[in-house]
């Protein structure tokens, strides 16, 4: 929406209906000319000549010297002489190619360029028509903190409160859709404010407590959040350091339970203290799953053969990696339900999380597809083989995203000084609790005592997607004696780590910053992807130290006692328990 000033209409006086009005009540009115507004300026009337004239001289001209030239490189071409070697002729006909060339150009854009000079001289918002115009509004004139600029100069201003207000009925109304209003003002800011008024309005709730101010809506636009009207705080805490192959991180964590942080951070110390942790990174591939449909089983096995043959292979991946620079078709797997194939394509997709940019190249595949299987009938980008967002066995062993192995070799006294418990009680509750008990429950994925709860501290502080915990928490928690029982080793293996850099919400000012905190922030330059895998070996290992710090309160009794202290109530459990 074109934010600005219609010219001044005189304003009515109160006695001349009577009512004064009383928003405007202290307004004094500018003196209004009354003088007839000069003529519109128009963009032909740069040119010397009128614009049918100049037009038939540079159209002329155009194709004159265009076809003298290419007579003239015929020639050449025919009599071997260097194309370089130009004649004074043949100088001025290049020079007239590209003036003419330049003005042809810039005459297409001529009417865009009216348009735009009219538009901003005449009335930018047109009573007759538009709904932000409301009939007390048209007895007032205009708001006096606009400067009033006589014709014919414009000037576009900061619409005031009372243009605001009028807006705000119109979304109230419904007359203009809530969802537009950044396309309509050009001010992020302003849109998420005049929305956030119209919500209350009809909701009849308040908003009071979720803050505005302090947040930039220019770079949620179109990729992270739609419709804003606000944003919600949450404290990031650091854990750490977290001695992780030989390098030391601290770690953001962006979460709104108590002792989480401090719990991760006591398994960081105990990590430390032993000699820190190590990691493995087993594979990097993100998946993306079509499912077509045929009208026979035995058609839909014909391309599942093709596809799962090695000879195709190579073909199939030229066609997949035309979607990206860092996309790179890792392997195919092919499920059939009846006539129905699931296509699972698993590509590396650089420091992004790459969902996208899988989708993309798999789109690309299908289109080609299409040639040699007319008949196959695509139903949906997706069929759940990927598998995202939903815990699925599929991920949980054929892994998608990063999959990460990490452990650490944690030494007696470290157990029972910073732990507070000791080993054959640790191993003991980690073969109950994470093993037998997560098998006893059907899990899937889940055998571990709280890993999703570091995951998704992580994810959003970091800027990754906070509904992908489902499948990145995948873990199973190991504990064993080693060194004659004395000491611990302890690993996490997490075979579906999906995280990225680049893209998302990694390109907020915040999570920005969390990122760089732990050096991952943006593409690396050196090695693409490799931002990507060290920040999903950061959150392996933040998820071993969580993990060891969690085991060893329960196991030393002291958790609910822990929680009660730092996240519930101050008061003993002893005495509440009386």
């Amino acid at each position: 929406m074109d934010v600005r000033r219609r010219p001044s209409k005189p304003p009515r006086s109160a006695s001349s209906n009577g009512v004064s009005h009383p928003r405007h009540k202290h307004l004094s009115l500018p003196p209004v000319d009354r003088s007839p507004p000069d003529p519109i300026p128009k963009a032909s009337d740069a040119l010397p000549l009128p614009l049918y004239l100049t037009n038939g001289i540079f159209f002329t001209l155009f194709f004159s010297v265009a076809y003298f030239l290419l007579h003239r490189w015929r020639d050449k071409i025919r009599n071997s002489t260097p194309l370089h070697v130009v004649t004074l002729s043949e100088i001025a006909a290049i020079v007239s190619l590209i003036a003419s060339f330049i003005y042809l150009l810039g005459f297409f854009g001529i009417d865009f360029v009216q348009s735009f000079i009219s538009r901003a001289s005449h009335d930018a918002w047109d009573v007759d028509d538009d709904p932000f115009i409301f009939e007390e509004d048209r007895r007032v004139g205009p708001c006096p903190s606009v400067k009033v600029v006589e014709p014919p100069m414009t000037t576009i201003v900061t619409p005031s409160s009372v243009e605001d207000e009028e807006i705000i009925r119109s979304v109230v109304t419904g007359t203009v859709p809530s969802y537009s209003l950044e396309s309509k003002l050009g001010d992020c800011k302003r849109a998420a404010k005049i929305r956030r008024d119209a919500l209350e309005r009809i909701t009849g709730k308040s908003l009071l407590g979720l803050p505005l101010e302090g947040f930039d809506y220019e770079s949620i636009l179109g990729q992270c959040c739609e419709m804003p009207v606000g944003y919600v705080q949450i404290p990031v805490g650091i854990a750490g350091p977290l001695l992780l192959d030989g390098l030391e991180y601290s770690v953001p964590m962006a979460t709104t339970e108590g002792c989480l942080v401090a719990s991760t951070n006591r398994g960081c110390k105990a990590i430390y203290a032993s000699g820190g942790a190590t990691s493995v990174l087993l594979r990097d591939g993100m998946t993306r799953a079509p499912v077509v449909r045929f009208a026979s089983a035995k058609r839909a096995s014909e391309l599942k053969f093709f596809l799962e043959d090695p000879l195709n292979f190579d073909t199939l991946a030229i066609v997949f990696n035309r979607s990206s620079r860092f996309a790179r078709l890792q392997g195919i797997q092919c499920s059939i339900a009846g006539k129905n194939l699931y296509i699972r394509f698993s590509c590396s997709t650089g420091d992004a999380m790459g969902m996208n940019m899988v989708s993309k190249g798999v789109q690309n595949v299908l289109d080609f597809l299409q040639t040699d299987f007319p008949d196959m009938d695509v139903i949906g980008i997706s069929g759940n083989f990927c598998s995202d967002k939903k815990p699925a066995a599929v991920n949980w062993i054929e892994g998608r995203g990063k999959s990460v192995v990490c452990e650490a070799i944690i030494k007696e006294e470290v157990v029972k000084k910073v732990l507070k418990t000791d080993v054959a009680a640790l191993v003991e509750l980690n073969m109950l609790k994470n093993l037998v008990g997560s098998a006893v429950a059907g899990a899937l994925g889940g055998f571990n005592a709280h890993a999703s709860n570091i995951v998704s501290a992580i994810f959003i502080a970091t800027g990754q997607d906070p509904a992908q915990n489902v499948e990145s928490s995948h873990c199973i928690t190991m504990m064993e004696p080693i060194n004659d029982g004395k000491d611990l080793h302890i690993s996490v293996s997490m075979p579906s780590i999906e995280v990225g850099t680049v893209g998302g919400g990694t390109q907020l000012a915040s999570q920005s910053a969390c990122l760089n905190l732990l050096g991952v922030k943006g593409a690396s330059k050196e090695s693409p992807g490799a931002n990507s895998r060290l920040l999903a070996s950061i959150v392996a290992g933040s998820v071993l130290a969580g993990e060891l710090s969690l085991m060893s309160a329960i196991s030393a009794g002291q958790l609910v006692k822990s929680h009660m202290k730092y996240n519930r109530s101050s008061k003993d459990v002893s005495k509440m328990a009386s």
